[in-house]
């Protein structure tokens, strides 16, 4: 089997989480504050994520290839995209649940939608250059994704319920993050190199992790969640231990 279709089929799973966010934002079955822990965990694997092996793999691949423009450029590339989109684009944009309801208007809505997809875009980009290096690496950076795609769900289909929408938009609206992560795999496949989009997507998956995430963490006081950023870098180390012997 190719390196496409395996990155297609994981990023297909990360894909599914960003719709669960959606269905627990329409069905309001499963309690928000669960989606907390959700993010520390995920802020702390993908710390780990790109610290220990996305910068690392940058690094490696620019010696091969010298002539590739520096890994640091590109990851402030990367980390500024993101931000463009999410905070200067979109005129309202933070993650969890949407409380701000009186600051909110379709428009509002449509603005955060773009500034989502762009985002989920380079999550697919992640998966995709993660498995053009070798499947080891792309599993990892498969699961640094799918830990916050529940959340980016979350996000956008309270942000839409909250402009005025339906909750069939809001809905939609996580199918179109879904494929948006599709894109983005099939895109840095068509590119051919790994030697790019691997520090670009470094700098768009610190941005998720310190920016997104990291400030509704730190919303709960107290040390537990602290703790849970650990053991959410405990995790990626514990899986890239397992995945190296």
């Amino acid at each position: 089997m190719t390196t496409l279709f395996y990155s297609l089929i994981f990023a297909g799973l990360a894909a599914l989480a960003n719709i669960l966010g959606s269905v627990i934002v329409t069905s309001q079955k499963w309690a928000t504050q669960s989606l907390r822990y959700f993010m520390a965990v995920g802020s702390g694997f993908m710390m780990g994520t790109i610290f220990l092996e996305m910068i690392p793999e940058s690094v490696r691949l620019q010696s091969k290839e010298p002539t590739t423009p520096s890994w640091p450029a590109l990851l402030l590339i990367g980390y500024l995209i993101v931000h463009f989109f999410e905070h200067t684009f979109a005129e309202h944009m933070h993650f969890g649940e949407e409380t701000h309801h009186d600051e909110m208007s379709p428009r509002v809505g449509f603005s955060a939608l773009i500034g989502m997809l762009v985002h989920t875009f380079f999550d697919g980009v992640t998966i995709g250059a993660g498995f053009m290096i070798d499947s080891r690496v792309g599993i990892l950076l498969f699961l640094a994704v799918f830990l916050h795609k529940i959340v980016d769900g979350f996000t956008i289909a309270s942000i839409v319920l909250s402009s005025g929408y339906s909750a069939a938009r809001a809905m939609g609206a996580s199918v179109l993050l879904a494929i948006a992560t599709l894109i983005g795999v099939a895109a840095v496949h068509a590119s051919g190199s790994a030697n790019y989009a691997m520090p670009l997507t470094a700098g768009c998956t610190l941005y998720v992790a310190a920016t997104d995430l990291m400030p509704e963490v730190n919303r709960e006081k107290g040390v537990k969640m602290a703790f849970v950023v650990f053991a959410g870098m405990g995790l990626f180390l514990l899986i890239r231990t397992v995945a190296t012997t």
